[in-house]
């Protein structure tokens, strides 16, 4: 009688461990999707996974996705209705995935992305000019607040000093259509562009940044 306690209370523990790295691991895999623009698959999520030193397989990231709705997104469209409230303000599409320009400080494109450090997550925005491709501006801060985008596009304005309007491109995060964020706009004679909602594909230059970014420099 006391082996079969003992050894149910063994079978517990080993599953309460199994609930917790596997809670852990789905939270990875969630930040992973997320910073793929919401476009990976269990494939590529157990890459970036790996490379993060985790040991899992590739059918057990298949698992944890299904479990939670996880899935790769095919084409440009989603089903109607998935996209949750409505932005404030939003501009209209004038890049329509034209990512080559003639000169400098023509477009820039900005977005936001997470990065894990030894002290927490941190959140990192980038205004990259179309032209260089350059970064030309850059804060990183531990909460996403509204001063992350606007620090990110002063300093661009300050060290590009555009003689000319240049459209900024960005996705519909709520600091990109908000009041603050067209106000700064109007004021620098910056224009705003915006990609389709929950179209990770309009923005694809700062999302092979991120990428990039992480896969040769952090990770």
């Amino acid at each position: 009688m006391f082996s079969a306690v003992v050894f149910m209370l063994g079978l517990k523990r080993h599953s309460a461990r199994l609930s917790k790295d596997n809670r852990r691991l789905t939270g990875l895999i969630k930040q992973a999707w997320l910073e793929s623009g919401c476009v990976y698959g269990y494939r590529k999520i157990h890459d970036d996974l790996h490379c993060l030193g985790e040991t899992l397989s590739p059918n057990h990231t298949a698992r944890l996705m299904q479990g939670t709705g996880i899935k790769a997104q095919i084409g440009y469209k989603r089903k109607p209705g998935s996209y949750g409230g409505s932005p404030a303000i939003v501009a209209e599409n004038k890049l329509e995935q034209n990512f080559y320009v003639e000169a400098p400080d023509q477009v820039w494109v900005t977005d936001i992305t997470y990065i894990k450090t030894h002290e927490g997550w941190l959140y990192l925005c980038v205004v990259l000019d179309l032209y260089s491709r350059r970064i030309v501006g850059w804060p990183m801060q531990s909460r996403m607040q509204m001063d992350l985008v606007l620090s990110a596009l002063l300093m661009a304005v300050w060290r590009r000093k555009p003689k000319s309007s240049v459209t900024i491109h960005s996705d519909q995060g709520s600091q990109f259509t908000s009041h603050e964020w067209q106000d700064f706009l109007a004021k620098h004679n910056l224009e705003a562009s915006m990609s389709r909602r929950g179209n990770c594909y309009d923005n694809a230059v700062a999302e092979s940044f991120f990428q990039l970014l992480k896969r040769e420099r952090i990770r």
